[in-house]
């Protein structure tokens, strides 16, 4: 299936499909509604290290929609040590006159380090996904999430909770993360696995990875390097790379460019099908008992 859907993606890329190809991509998740009837909205949970692009990510998809480039979540600069500090919800809307919101919600949240110390803890991250953390909170290494902590969710609803983990890596520093990072990635995915929930990877600034496809990025499924980069990504992460997907996002340019959006839509319907997986497997849970 997956196969399929990367020549879809390369026939698209090549020029053959553009136009009709990112329509397809943006009704189809424009129209999109989780799996059964115990949750309205898709809440995915972006997770990577300061400087990866989360936020950046969350303003492009928003800008596929909008047809404009638009900053919907704060950016901070490289230069920065992490913008965002607090837990943000960010309902991707659709577009178009009524710009009604899709049922795609994105949480941005403190970039993770290589320790307790250093970023998120592993503790608030689980407390994120199992659905405790009131939005806005503020996130201090030093101060964990506990039941006294204000705003906190006890009995938190199906939708309330996280149902697909994405993390997030800049596709230029793949090579030069450290170990340590690698140690947290895995302990974070081998946590979030013993709750039932899925994770993906999208990979950012894939167009800096190499100069063929900075100079044209439909050439992203044929670069030898990029390849090269999504196998160390997976090193990384722990992850085989059919569960990562490469994006350029939106950064200093003012105006979209069609085949930058289709890999952005691309990613998107990728992290909906693992929704849809999760909702399923909850479902089939509750029925069981």
């Amino acid at each position: 299936m997956r196969r399929k859907k990367i020549e879809y993606l390369e026939s698209s890329l090549a020029g053959s499909y553009i136009h009709s190809a990112k329509e397809d991509l943006g009704n189809l998740i424009r129209s999109y509604k989780p799996f059964g009837e115990t949750v309205s909205e898709a809440r995915v949970l972006l997770l990577g290290p300061v400087g990866s692009g989360k936020s950046s990510f969350i303003s492009s998809v928003q800008s596929v929609f909008s047809g404009r480039v638009v900053n919907r979540a704060m950016v901070g600069s490289s230069a920065f040590a992490g913008f965002t500090k607090k837990l943000q919800f960010f309902n991707i809307r659709g577009g178009g006159e009524d710009n009604k919101p899709t049922a795609l919600v994105m949480c941005d949240i403190m970039g993770i380090g290589e320790g307790e110390t250093t970023g998120l803890t592993l503790h608030d991250v689980l407390s994120v996904i199992k659905g405790h953390v009131p939005e806005g909170h503020k996130f201090s290494p030093d101060q964990p999430v506990t039941s006294e902590t204000t705003g906190y969710v006890k009995k938190p609803s199906n939708k309330e909770k996280v149902h697909c983990v994405v993390f997030v890596v800049d596709a230029s520093k793949v090579s030069s993360y450290s170990k340590g990072l690698s140690t947290t990635f895995r302990k974070l995915r081998q946590h979030i696995s013993s709750l039932g929930v899925h994770q993906v990877a999208v990979v950012t600034h894939v167009d800096k990875v190499c100069k063929r496809t900075s100079e044209d990025i439909t050439q992203v499924y044929k670069s030898q390097s990029v390849q090269n980069m999504m196998a160390a990504a997976g090193e990384l992460l722990g992850m085989a790379t059919s569960y990562i997907v490469p994006v350029k996002n939106y950064s200093s340019e003012l105006e979209l460019e069609e085949n930058t959006d289709i890999l952005l839509l691309h990613a998107v319907d990728h992290i909906l099908q693992y929704v849809n997986l999760y909702v399923q497997d909850t479902a089939e849970k509750n029925i069981a008992k």
